[in-house]
């Protein structure tokens, strides 16, 4: 199922469902997986028909580029079967304020540095990691169109940006004819869904591929963390600990009964789940070991119930930003009192009638 592609975005770049995220590609931090393995993740990925990978510049102290940039080299991949996604923001060096962010000149230099260690000529897609809010972005987006002209970067992307600056960015590129965005990296899981307030709807209507990281909330989807083993099983990281709350035990309660019913694991039914929201493009999976990327990849073969569906929408359901609330409730209901409009029905907030002629 990894080789029934998609186009993302408005785009014509074709990749696979699911994207194999490297930020655990190297152990140089302590954790992670050694090159050996992490080369025989990439290997397995490829084999199974993914042909989608992310990574960074910053992952790993840059290891996990010089990785996968060491897969290409042992022909784990072909360069041009690859596509290559790369992200730029972060910064190596303490006390320099060009280092990093999204200026031209830390663009440049970023670039250059990631084109080295990925041991390639070309970035497929180039990302801004997060939000630089001292840089005009148009600064931004025109060094990122001169990276597209010269060939060095293929196609452009945001990551973690809010969507007001993202729509912003689209638009001066648009009008400018410079390189559109085509895709938003956002944190989207049955755990953090906020980005339906703003993000999904701006990129749908901005024609953005959404692809999704932190689909298991950094394994608190899991189900090796439940309510019956919480007092047994710890988390070996403070950031898995402090998502696992009642609510998030709740949710993995229905991961696991759901995945009785598939014989299938929670992660694979929350990966499912993801899936299929709308908008949502290849979601970008991360795996320290071979059992995880398979457990990863049976999602692929998953098809949930409308009726589990709806569970999981429910137990999940987001409290959101104004105005999205309000616009799908109140406004709805103003707006159209009690009609059906494009299968969505409303109902009648208050006793109204017409205004008579002499109202006119």
């Amino acid at each position: 199922m990894l080789d029934s592609y998609i186009t993302l975005g408005r785009s014509g770049l074709r990749v696979s469902p699911l994207c194999l995220g490297t930020m655990t590609f190297g152990d140089d931090l302590g954790w992670g997986t050694p090159p050996e393995q992490s080369q025989e993740i990439f290997a397995k990925f490829f084999e199974q028909g993914g042909n989608f990978i992310d990574t960074a510049n910053i992952y790993t102290n840059g290891h996990s580029e010089r990785i996968v940039g060491d897969c290409l080299k042992r022909k784990l991949a072909r360069r041009d079967q690859a596509v290559i996604a790369t992200k730029f923001f972060g910064s190596f060096y303490m006390g320099d304020p060009n280092g990093g962010g999204a200026s031209r000149k830390a663009i440049a230099e970023q670039c250059h540095q990631s084109l080295r260690r990925l041991g390639t000529d070309y970035i497929d897609l180039y990302w801004l990691h997060n939000f630089d809010m001292f840089t005009p972005i148009e600064e931004t987006m025109r060094a990122l169109d001169d990276l597209v002209r010269d060939g060095k970067v293929r196609y452009i992307g945001f990551s973690d940006i809010p969507a007001w600056k993202t729509a912003q960015a689209q638009m001066i590129a648009a009008f400018r004819g410079w390189a559109p965005l085509i895709a938003v990296q956002v944190e989207y899981s049955l755990l953090q869904r906020t980005v339906e307030g703003e993000i999904i709807p701006m990129a749908a209507e901005l024609g953005l591929g959404v692809t999704p990281w932190g689909p298991l909330k950094g394994g608190a989807l899991s189900g090796k963390f439940t309510r019956a083993n919480r007092e047994t099983v710890t988390p070996d990281r403070p950031t898995v600990a402090s998502n696992l709350s009642e609510r998030a035990y709740d949710i993995v309660d229905l991961l696991q009964q759901i995945g009785r019913a598939h014989d299938a694991s929670p992660a694979a039914v929350a990966l499912a789940w993801l899936a299929a929201r709308p908008g949502v493009s290849s979601i970008i999976i991360g795996a320290r070991h071979m059992p995880q990327l398979e457990a990863n990849l049976a999602a692929l073969r998953l098809h949930l119930t409308p009726d589990e569906t709806v569970m999981l929408d429910q137990i999940s359901e987001p409290a959101l930003n104004f105005p999205a609330e309000f616009n799908k409730s109140t406004a709805l209901h103003l707006m159209h009192s009690g009609a059906t409009v494009n299968g969505v029905p409303s109902r009648i907030l208050r006793q109204i009638q017409p205004p008579s002629e002499s109202n006119y």
